[in-house]
């Protein structure tokens, strides 16, 4: 019986594992979009385009955030060790992270009231949407590396009449700053540079062709794309050279599968910078959104069967069995409305909106 309970939970957390990488794609491949369009207005020329941009957003940003909230949450439900220790190593930069999707959604709803301060508003929705990105990226390379942990009270209690070190609960044992690393920067940059990638090929596909944003879109998205594709590179080198676990899999027996996989990554981003320069806009969107999605489901098989790699097995870092099966019978459900509803707030504004009418709303 013992055994059956304990083949139960690690196939209900290896499922919960699989949810809460789709939900994390979801919400790169969503809102990457429109926080690559609001690094975007960083550069913008004046504040009636940086308006535009934000207004073209207006339908769904907030229901793309969504899939931000139920990974938080399927984190929390599914893997609670992992959510407390994980959050204490990177409570600096998730942080900052969130600090920069609050300040984007205050700007949402400020911006369009405001009339004096409306340049300030402008300006906190482009730097939260520079920040968030790169301290999120900073925080997925921070968890690539792993982190220290040790059993014993999180924080020790002198003269309460509590013994220390008896909680065999493992929790983080290092520094506020350990999280900080030339890789875990290096991952925040290029996370700047693929929101900034997505953020482009949605300016394109959103404005209409001619209009002043869809040409400097266009411009922007060309660069980007280059940007992209050495980012990638340099990411996969240097994650082979420093992760042995990620080496043992792409060297390994199995290595043919990880280049077939990159082909494929690559054909995607190919099909995205022809259709790009054909101004099949949609397309292009379409595609460059595949190599995240292939991207993403590369990183987390190359994890398999970590969590978090070389700290956290899925097999330990699940809830009970009991507790998991119950979080499956109530929550799975869910999943498929969460994609039906997104899937329709994106069809009904999915129609193209030029500077001046985008403007004239926001």
């Amino acid at each position: 019986m013992t055994d059956l309970m304990g083949r139960i939970a690690v196939s209900l957390s290896t499922w919960w594992w699989l949810i809460l990488a789709l939900f994390f794609m979801l919400y790169v491949m969503l809102d990457g979009a429109d926080l690559g369009a609001g690094i975007y207005t960083l550069f913008s020329h004046d504040e009636e385009e940086r308006g535009a941009v934000m207004a073209s957003m207006a339908g769904f940003w907030d229901g793309n955030e969504t899939w931000l909230v139920v990974a938080g949450g399927v984190l929390f439900g599914a893997f609670p060790v992992v959510y407390g220790s994980a959050l204490n190593y990177l409570m600096i930069p998730l942080m900052l992270a969130l600090w920069g999707i609050i300040s984007r959604a205050v700007a949402f709803e400020f911006h369009i009231h405001a009339r004096s301060s409306k340049r300030f508003w402008g300006w906190a929705f482009a730097l939260g949407s520079l920040i968030a990105p790169f301290f999120a990226g900073v925080s997925l390379g921070a968890t690539l590396q792993g982190f220290p942990l040790k059993a014993g009270r999180a924080l020790e209690i002198q003269g309460h009449g509590l013994p220390a070190s008896t909680d065999p609960v493992l929790h983080y044992s290092g520094q506020a700053f350990t999280f900080l690393s030339p890789f875990s920067i290096w991952v925040g940059c290029g996370a700047v540079i693929a929101a900034g990638l997505a953020g482009g090929l949605y300016l394109c596909a959103r404005f209409i062709p001619g209009d002043p944003i869809h040409e400097r879109a266009r411009k922007w998205t060309t660069v980007f794309s280059f940007l992209a594709l050495i980012a990638i590179l340099v990411t996969l080198i240097w994650s082979y050279a420093i992760f042995p676990w990620a080496a043992a899999k792409w060297s390994g027996a199995h290595w043919w599968i990880w280049a077939i996989w990159l082909v494929i990554v690559l054909f995607f981003a190919y099909k995205s910078m022809i259709n790009h320069s054909l101004q099949r806009e949609i397309a292009a969107l379409l595609w460059g959104e595949g190599v995240v999605a292939l991207l993403w489901m590369a990183m987390f098989a190359t994890m398999y069967p970590y969590v978090v790699p070389e700290t956290w097995p899925i097999a330990l870092s699940g809830n009970p069995a009991n507790s998991l099966a119950v979080f499956t019978l109530f929550m799975t459900g869910f999943v498929p409305v969460m994609i039906m509803y997104n899937w329709y707030q994106i069809w009904v504004f999915r129609g193209r909106l030029s500077k001046k009418a985008a403007y004239g709303g926001h």
